[in-house]
């Protein structure tokens, strides 16, 4: 989108006057300014405007529309059900009902059955007729996929607690899982920690089988090729693993009535326990949408009353990822603000000037006090010895610090006006790191050794993801600070990730990222730590990922990827149009490797000062990053934000200081 609107003040209305007055005393300065210097001043004011009074920034964080859908069935689930509220939602899901008439997982994505099961199953509770054209359409491309019983594992979960489908339909997951000992192949601390906060509170409800109060008693059963009682047919995975678990499914069933009520009661409420002991007040069980979903659900099903403070709390906690507008809404899956926090800061670092190394020590200086030290955690259990110093991803997840967090934070904190303030938080910080890492060399997002690659072959794990191994994004971050601060009793660790980082790097030169959308954020990550960890740019490792990241560069200058990377490896990155944040990535990473002053580079530059908008930031509707690949996105709303300012900021700087190669 090119600038063709009028350009709004540079700020809110009600943001205070001594701020407002620096900022047009600004802009009138560098009024007859290069185009790049005006961009970079302006986009940088439009980021200051939208920094909290505390210092931190907060942008929205988008999902799929299962999880507003999701909100939707809880609250029939519960007969808690807020009318206003109930049709903000529904207005949400039917704007983005795709032409191929369902849902899809990110924007132009191809239609997902299981979210199109539960955004069709969402919009009836709320009353739409099925006979509505949309919901015709929706469901005739539901049953042209084989019905609702070929959704995924939580869909089918969550249609057998409304009793749409038999539980023999779900897999088979007693909530005596708690019991087992630490050396049986599966226990929840072999699995990330999404996947234990997600799956404790569902073993009491898959063990209790409660029934949705459901108070307008709607079914779908018009969403099944066969009638789901007599659907023989729900799991259908190959593989020696996986049919060997199935066995194991099919045994457990059968011995299931055995079970001693005293057992059964005994590990009900070591699962209880564990919930409340990490219900993290009005953040939330792990601070994700899916696990306070059900540890509400559990609590109310144990018998909590309405009143009762940790109900109350739990319901608080979800109410908070609500994102409400003047005619529609939608649930986040959880916050950002550590991580658009910590990148907000790095963008304002590279601007330079006074008011944007202010904002950042603002920043900093909040983050200085949501570090996690002497806390309890479950990355704990394999590290037992090693005290804290990581960040959480969201306001507060004390049990959960991530190594990605924790790597820009130290980051951010080493590029300060006055590091030595944050000395001690960086010290921490680096100690936590290496001592996270890996066998192999690399660095996971929350754990240590989360390899037990096996347990994605249960029946529960269709979805692929129940792990968290070390990958090349995340790797790659820890070896940016390690390599920034240099500390001589980190450069064994840091000598293995760089190994782990080079054989990684796929046959085409580029990097896959887990954790943003894909291979140009993969490779973007691991070419700044190249840099940083002075790695030469003749080195073949860097040559080839340059000569990749210069061959997917689309016509326009920019450079785009979609999702569907995930799903379709070998798709060229060209055949998707430009985005901001992915453009931005690919300069950074050419400007890492040597390349400020390419053509490439220029042209990257030329695309971000064309397409910057009408509020002096950038935006784009695609989602920026996986929750899960192929199974769950996200759209990082601030990631147009930050990113092209913070890649403008550092063209311009090396340019100038003829750094330019």
């Amino acid at each position: 989108m090119n600038r063709t609107s009028p350009k709004p003040t540079p700020f809110p209305a009600e943001l205070p006057d001594a701020r407002s007055d620096i900022v047009s005393h600004t802009l009138k300065r560098i009024a007859d300014s290069s185009p790049l210097d005006r961009a970079i001043a302006e986009a940088r004011d439009a980021l200051i405007a939208q920094q909290n009074e505390k210092g931190y920034w907060l942008y929205e964080l988008e999902a799929d529309c299962t999880i507003p859908a999701e909100y939707i069935m809880m609250m029939h689930f519960l007969d808690e059900i807020d009318p206003a509220l109930e049709i903000k939602i529904a207005n949400h899901l039917r704007a983005r009902q795709a032409e191929h008439g369902g849902w899809p997982l990110y924007h132009n994505g191809e239609l997902d059955l299981s979210c199109t099961v539960k955004a069709y199953y969402a919009l009836k509770l709320a009353g739409d007729s099925c006979q509505a054209p949309h919901m015709v359409k929706a469901r005739a491309a539901i049953l042209e996929r084989g019905g609702a019983a070929r959704a995924n594992v939580f869909t089918r979960i969550a249609l057998a607690l409304f009793g749409e489908l038999p539980w023999r339909g779900v897999p088979y997951i007693p909530v005596e899982i708690m019991l087992l000992p630490k050396w049986f192949p599966f226990h929840i601390d072999k699995v990330s920690y999404w996947s234990r906060a997600v799956m404790v509170p569902l073993f009491i409800l898959c063990t209790l089988k409660p029934k949705a109060r459901n108070p307008r008693g709607v079914s779908i059963r018009e969403l099944f090729t066969t009638p789901p009682e007599k659907e023989r047919h729900y799991f259908q995975r190959s593989g020696f693993l996986a049919k060997a678990f199935l066995l194991f499914d099919h045994v457990g069933r059968m011995i299931d009535p055995l079970i001693p009520a005293v057992i059964r009661g005994h590990a009900t409420k070591r699962a209880e326990d564990w919930v409340l002991q990490r219900l993290n007040g009005e953040d939330g069980l792990g601070a994700i949408f899916p696990a306070m979903v059900n540890a509400l659900e559990a609590m109310v099903i144990l018998g909590y009353p309405e009143d009762h403070p940790q109900r109350v709390t739990a319901k608080r906690a979800l109410q908070r990822l609500l994102v409400v507008g003047p005619s529609s809404a939608y649930c986040q899956p959880c916050v950002s603000p550590i991580w658009d926090t910590a990148l907000a800061c790095l963008a304002m670092q590279e601007a330079g000037d006074d008011l944007s190394r202010d904002a950042a020590t603002r920043a900093l200086d909040w983050l200085k006090t949501k570090q996690l030290l002497d806390e309890p955690g479950d990355w704990r259990v394999r590290r037992p010895d090693l005290p804290g110093g990581g960040w959480a991803f969201q306001f507060a997840n004390d049990f959960y610090p991530d190594l990605d967090d924790t790597a820009v934070v130290a980051w951010a904190m080493h590029q300060a006006r006055d590091s030595t303030r944050y000395a001690e938080s960086m010290r921490r910080a680096l100690d936590w790191l290496v001592g996270m890492q890996s066998r192999d060399g690399g660095f996971a997002a929350f754990d240590a050794d989360n390899t037990c690659y096996y347990l994605n072959k249960i029946p529960f794990a269709d979805h692929g993801a129940l792990l968290d191994p070390p990958t090349s994004d995340v790797t790659a971050r820890v070896v940016t600070v390690l390599a920034r601060i240099g500390r001589p009793q980190d450069k064994a660790a840091l000598d293995r990730a760089l190994a782990y980082l080079r054989k990684e790097q796929e046959d085409d030169g580029s990097w896959f990222g887990r954790w943003g959308t894909n291979y140009i954020y993969g490779t973007w990550s691991v070419l700044m730590s190249l840099a940083q960890a002075h790695v030469g740019t003749d080195d073949p490792m860097v040559k080839r990922a340059v000569a990749w990241l210069k061959l997917k560069q689309n016509a326009d200058g920019g450079w785009g990827e979609s999702n569907d990377s995930y799903a379709w490896q070998s798709r060229p990155a060209e055949e998707f149009g430009s985005t901001p944040y992915q453009t931005a990535w690919a300069m950074l990473a050419l400007m890492s490797a040597g390349e400020a002053g390419s053509e490439s580079v220029r042209r990257g530059a030329e695309f971000l000062l064309h397409t910057r908008q009408a509020d002096d930031l950038w935006n784009h509707p695609s989602h920026t990053a996986p929750g899960f690949p192929r199974v769950f996105y996200l759209r990082y709303h601030g990631y147009s934000a930050y990113f092209p300012l913070w890649a403008l900021a550092a063209y311009r700087n090396l340019t100038r200081r003829g750094i330019a190669h």
